[in-house]
C-alpha cells in the first residue's frame, strides 16, 4: 500500500521511508527581500532536521515578472533609457538582498549576477533596435526573476551551512514551443528532473531551482504562464515520486471564502485534488490550477502553507475528499465578466450552430466560464479578455450577439453536493432577493454556480457564507481561527 505523508510525519498508510522528499515551492513574497529569504532557509533547514529531503523551487522576488516585463515594453515603444534604468533598480535590489545574505563568496555571486543583467540589457537593446517583442522574446525576458532569485537562495543556503546546488530549471523542465504558455513534456520532464535533480537530493544536498521557467527540446527558453511555479514544483515532484508538495505562501490555506467579504471565514484543513481544482478553475489564487495534475497522478499530497506563519497547519490537498457534516468546502468567486448572448440566425443546424460557435473561441484560445444552451441559442461567460471585440465581430457573422457587463460568478464547492438534497432550496432561500441571470450545476457533481450582477456579490457570498459556514465541522474547518484576526486569504478575480 502507498505511503501518504503529512506535516506533522504521520503515517497514514504503509512503513515510514527513509528520509522523505519534499518539493518546496516558495512563492515572490516569500523570496522578496533578505528577511524573506532567511525565513524560508529556516523553514527547509526544518525540513532537513525532521530528516526529511527538501527540493526548493522559487518564483521571482515579489513584482519582479511585472517589472521585468514593463522593461521589455519600454524598449519595444522605442525607450530604451527606460527599460535600462529599471533593468538597473533590478540588479541594485538583487545585489543588495545578496550582500545581507552571502559571505565570503559574495563577489563570486555578484559577477554571476552581473553577468545575467549584462544579458537582460543585452535583449532589451536587441527589442528596441528591431522594434517587436514577440512572445518569445517575452519569455526570455521574464525567465530572468526565477533565474535571478534562484541563483541567491541557494547560494543563502551555502552561507548558512546547508548544502545546496543550483540547478537551472530550463534543463529539467522540457515543453512545447507554446511561447507563454508552454505545456510540459512529461517523459523529457521526468527524465530531465531525474537526470538534474535526483543526483543532488541523494547527495543530500538542496536542490534549488527556479520555477515558472522551462525550455523547449531546442533549448530555447519557455515558460508555464503566470503563476506556473506552483506547476514546476509539482511537475518536479512527481518525476521524483515526493512525498508531499509543499506550496509556501503569504497564506494560511484555502479558506472557506474570501475573508475581505467575509470577516469569519475559516480555513479547510483538508481538500480533494477535484475540489481544489474547482475552487481554482473559479478564482480561488491559492494555487494555479494546473499545480495539481501531475500530484493526481502520482496521489502526491500537496499542502498549501503560510512562510510568515510557519506554525499553522495549513490545508492538505489529497486524492479523496476527508468526510464531515457540512455539504460544502469554499465559494469561490470571479469578478468582471462579460456574458454574451449568441442567438442563431437559423442558417446553421443546431448541432453546426454550436460547433460554429466553439470553433470563435478556440480560434481565439479562450475559455467559456459557463453555459447555458437551447437548441437555437446559448448564452456564454467569459472573462474580459484581450479578444472580445474579434469574438463579437466572428460570433456576428452566424448570430445576433448580445453583452451583457459587470457580472460576477459565484461557485459553491464540495462533493456532498453529489449526494445531499436540497442543497439548491437553501442556497436560493439564501439570496431570495438577488437576481440570478445564469444557473449551472457542474457536470461533475461537485459545483454549482451562478452569475449575478458585480454591484451585488459580496452581499450574495456573505448571505451564502452564513447559510452554509455559521455552524461548520471542527472535523474539517479550524473554527478556533474564526477572531478578527483572519490567517488565510482565497483570492478572487
Amino acid at each position: 500500500m502507498p505511503f501518504l505523508w503529512t506535516k506533522r510525519n504521520t503515517l497514514v498508510v504503509g512503513k515510514e521511508p527513509d528520509s522523505p522528499i519534499v518539493v518546496m515551492k516558495f512563492g515572490g513574497t516569500s523570496v522578496q527581500d533578505a528577511a524573506a529569504i532567511s525565513r524560508t532557509i529556516e523553514i527547509v533547514n526544518g525540513r532537513r532536521n525532521q530528516k526529511m529531503r527538501p527540493v526548493v523551487v522559487v518564483s521571482a522576488m515579489a513584482r519582479v515578472t511585472d517589472q521585468l516585463l514593463a522593461a521589455a515594453h519600454a524598449a519595444v515603444e522605442n525607450d530604451l533609457p527606460k527599460a535600462i534604468l529599471i533593468s538597473n533598480v533590478l540588479r541594485n535590489r538583487h545585489i543588495e538582498t545578496a550582500a545581507v545574505l552571502v559571505g565570503r563568496k559574495l563577489a563570486l555571486l555578484i559577477q554571476t549576477l552581473d553577468k545575467l543583467f549584462d544579458q537582460l540589457d543585452n535583449v532589451l537593446t536587441g527589442i528596441a533596435a528591431v522594434g517587436e517583442l514577440t512572445p518569445r522574446t517575452s519569455d526570455l525576458v521574464v525567465s530572468f526573476g526565477e533565474r535571478l532569485s534562484s541563483l541567491i537562495v541557494a547560494q543563502a543556503l551555502e552561507h548558512r551551512g546547508i548544502s545546496s546546488v543550483h540547478v537551472d530549471a530550463r534543463n529539467c523542465i522540457i515543453t512545447d514551443a507554446h511561447f507563454g504558455k508552454a505545456s510540459p513534456l512529461s517523459e523529457e520532464t521526468d527524465a530531465a528532473v531525474s537526470e538534474h535533480v535526483l543526483s543532488v537530493v541523494n547527495a543530500n544536498a538542496v536542490a534549488v531551482l527556479g520555477g515558472f521557467i522551462a525550455s523547449a527540446r531546442n533549448g530555447i527558453t519557455t515558460t508555464l504562464g503566470r503563476g506556473g511555479s506552483d506547476y514546476s514544483a509539482a511537475l518536479i515532484g512527481g518525476a521524483l515520486h515526493a512525498n508531499a508538495i509543499e506550496i509556501w505562501t503569504d497564506v494560511n490555506g484555502v479558506m472557506t471564502t474570501d475573508p475581505r467579504i467575509c470577516p469569519d471565514a475559516v480555513r479547510l484543513r483538508a481538500i480533494s485534488f477535484e475540489e481544489a481544482s474547482e475552487l481554482a478553475y473559479f478564482g480561488a489564487k491559492v494555487l494555479h490550477p494546473a499545480t495539481i495534475l501531475p500530484a493526481v497522478k502520482k496521489n502526491i499530497p500537496v499542502w498549501v502553507l503560510n512562510s510568515h506563519n510557519p506554525g499553522n497547519e495549513g490545508t492538505v490537498i489529497t486524492a479523496t475528499a476527508t468526510a464531515s457534516s457540512s455539504p460544502l468546502k469554499s465559494i469561490a468567486v470571479k469578478r468582471h465578466l462579460v456574458i454574451l448572448h449568441i442567438i442563431s440566425r437559423r442558417l446553421l443546424v443546431s448541432h453546426r450552430f454550436l460547433r460554429a460557435v466553439f470553433e470563435v473561441f478556440d480560434r481565439y484560445d479562450c475559455s467559456v466560464n459557463m453555459v447555458a444552451t437551447s437548441e437555437i441559442s446559448l448564452s456564454v461567460t467569459l472573462d474580459a479578455v484581450e479578444h472580445l471585440e474579434a469574438i463579437r465581430e466572428d460570433l456576428a457573422k452566424i448570430a445576433v450577439v448580445e453583452e451583457e457587463e459587470a457580472k460576477s460568478l459565484i461557485c459553491l464547492v464540495g462533493e456532498k453536493l453529489r449526494e445531499q438534497p436540497g442543497i439548491a432550496a437553501r442556497a436560493f432561500s439564501a439570496i431570495r432577493g438577488t437576481n440570478l441571470q445564469m444557473i449551472s450545476q457542474g457536470a461533475n457533481g461537485i459545483s454549482m454556480s451562478f452569475v449575478v450582477e458585480d454591484s451585488v456579490v459580496e452581499q450574495t457570498v456573505r448571505s451564502l457564507h452564513a447559510e452554509f459556514f455559521a455552524d461548520a465541522d471542527p472535523v474539517l474547518f479550524d473554527v478556533s481561527s474564526r477572531t478578527a484576526e483572519q490567517e488565510g486569504v482565497l483570492v478572487s478575480a
